[in-house]
C-alpha cells in the first residue's frame, strides 16, 4: 500500500509485486492520489507489468472526511481479498492501512520507514500528534521495516516510536542496469538538449520542489560558488512542486538567470527542467550531483546518480550516510553549514582527478548494495518468519 509517485517508495513496491515468488504469495497493490506538483510513477509500474488498485478518497493531505472513507475503502479491500500480510509504506498510508488492518485482524501487519516526519515538516504539536499516532501503530504492527542503521537509531533511541526488537533494518533495492548503460551517447544527447559545453561543469538537484528538500539552500550556495571557481559551470534544478515560483524568485534575488522546460536555448546559469522520465539521461549529462535536504529517508537520486559514476555533494540528513561513502563517493556538510556545502561543491569543481575517483567508488558501492534481488529475498524472509510467528502466537 502506497501513493504512486516518482521516487522509491513507488520502486519498492513495484518489485516485491513482480517478483515475489507466485507460487507462495498472491498481491495486490494499492494506492492513494497524487496532490498537485507531484508526477505519476506509474510508469515505474508499467515497466514490470505491475497493476494498481487506486483508492477513490485517499490523498496526501489531511481531510477527516475523505480520510474517514479511504479508511473504510481499505477495510472494504480486506475483507474481499483477505489478506494474511499488509505491507503499507509512508505516513499516510501506513497510518490509514495500519487501523484498517487493525481493525480486521490481519494476521501480519508490516510497515516501512522510507522516511519520517518527526522533525523540519510541521510545528511541536502537530509533530507531537503524529509521534502518538506511530508509537499506538507500531505497537499494533508485527513488524517496522527500517531502510537503514541510522534511520532505525531515530526510531528507537531519538524518538522513541518503537522498541528494538519491532525493527528490522532492509536497504532498499533498485535495477540500476539502465544507469550504467551507452552512457557516453546519453551524455551526449543531454547536454545536446541543453547546450552544455565539454568544457562546462553540469550540476543538478533533484527531487520535489518544496520546503523539505531545501532547494532555496542550493540556489544560494550557487551564487557563492559561481563566484569562486576557474571553471564554467551550469546547473539544474529537476523535478517540480509547490515551490517552483519561490524558488525562481530565490534565483532571482540572487542575481542567477535562469531558463526553464520550455526554453528553446539554454544560455543562463541555471534551468528548471520540471519532472524528467529519462533520468539515465539526466545523471549521464551531469557532472555532480547534489542534495540539500532537511530531512530525508534514503535518498534515491544519491543512488541512482553514483550508479551512473557521478560524485556527490550533499548535506547530513536521514540515511544520506547509508548512500554516500563520506570523502569516498562525495563530500558531506552539515545541514545548516552553507559553508562547508559551498566550498565542497568548490572543491569537485576543480578537482579534475577527485571527480573521476570518487565516481568509481561510487558507483561500485550502490551496486553491490542496493540491488532489488537481495531486497525481495530479505521481504520474503521476513513475510515468511512473521507468518509463522503469527501462527504460534494464535495456538
Amino acid at each position: 500500500m502506497h501513493r504512486i509517485n516518482v521516487g522509491g517508495p513507488t520502486h519498492h513496491a513495484a518489485f516485491l509485486t513482480k517478483f515475489l515468488d507466485n507460487d507462495i504469495f498472491e498481491t495486490l497493490l494499492i494506492s492513494g492520489n497524487l496532490s498537485n506538483g507531484e508526477t505519476s510513477g506509474e510508469y515505474i509500474l508499467n515497466n514490470y507489468g505491475v497493476k494498481v488498485t487506486y483508492l477513490k478518497s485517499m490523498f496526501r493531505s489531511i481531510n477527516l472526511k475523505k480520510d474517514f472513507m479511504a479508511y473504510n475503502e481499505i477495510r472494504h479491500i480486506i475483507k474481499t481479498f483477505k489478506p494474511d500480510i499488509v505491507h503499507t509504506h509512508a505516513a499516510k498510508s501506513g497510518t490509514l492501512g495500519r487501523l484498517a488492518a487493525i481493525q480486521e485482524k490481519v494476521p501480519v501487519i508490516i510497515h516501512t520507514f522510507h522516511g519520517h516526519v518527526f522533525h523540519s515538516y510541521f510545528g511541536f504539536i502537530k509533530t507531537f500528534i503524529y509521534k502518538l499516532i506511530e508509537k499506538y501503530l507500531a505497537r499494533n504492527s508485527s513488524k517496522i521495516i527500517a531502510i537503514s542503521e541510522l534511520q532505525k537509531k531515530e526510531l528507537v533511541q531519538d524518538f522513541k516510536i518503537t522498541k528494538d526488537y519491532k525493527i528490522t533494518i532492509i536497504n532498499l533495492g533498485f535495477d540500476l542496469t539502465k544507469f550504467t548503460q551507452k552512457m557516453i551517447f546519453k551524455r551526449k544527447s543531454f547536454r545536446d538538449e541543453f547546450h552544455v559545453n565539454e568544457n562546462e561543469i553540469a550540476i543538478g538537484i533533484v527531487g520535489r520542489l518544496t520546503h523539505i528538500k531545501n532547494q532555496k539552500f542550493f540556489i544560494e550556495a550557487l551564487s557563492i560558488v559561481n563566484k569562486n571557481i576557474n571553471k564554467k559551470i551550469k546547473a539544474f534544478i529537476i523535478g517540480d512542486g509547490e515551490d517552483r515560483k519561490f524558488l525562481e524568485s530565490v534565483a532571482k534575488n540572487c542575481n542567477i538567470e535562469f531558463t526553464d522546460n520550455y526554453s528553446t536555448t539554454h544560455n543562463k546559469l541555471l534551468c528548471f527542467t520540471s519532472w524528467r522520465k529519462d533520468m539515465d539521461y539526466v545523471y549521464a549529462g551531469l557532472d555532480i550531483v547534489c542534495l540539500t535536504s532537511l530531512n530525508e529517508g534514503t535518498p534515491v537520486t544519491l543512488i541512482e546518480a553514483q550508479a551512473a559514476s557521478k560524485p556527490i555533494v550533499s548535506t547530513n540528513v536521514g540515511g544520506v550516510k547509508d548512500v554516500v561513502l563520506e570523502n569516498i563517493s562525495g563530500l558531506i556538510s552539515e545541514k545548516d553549514d552553507f559553508n562547508k556545502f559551498s566550498s565542497n561543491l568548490i572543491e569537485l569543481i576543480e578537482n579534475d582527478n577527485l571527480r573521476r575517483k570518487m565516481s568509481l567508488q561510487g558507483k561500485n558501492y550502490v551496486l553491490k548494495k542496493f540491488n532489488y534481488n537481495k531486497l525481495v529475498s530479505d521481504i520474503k524472509k521476513l513475510y515468511l518468519k512473521s507468518l509463522k510467528q503469527s501462527i504460534v502466537c494464535e495456538k
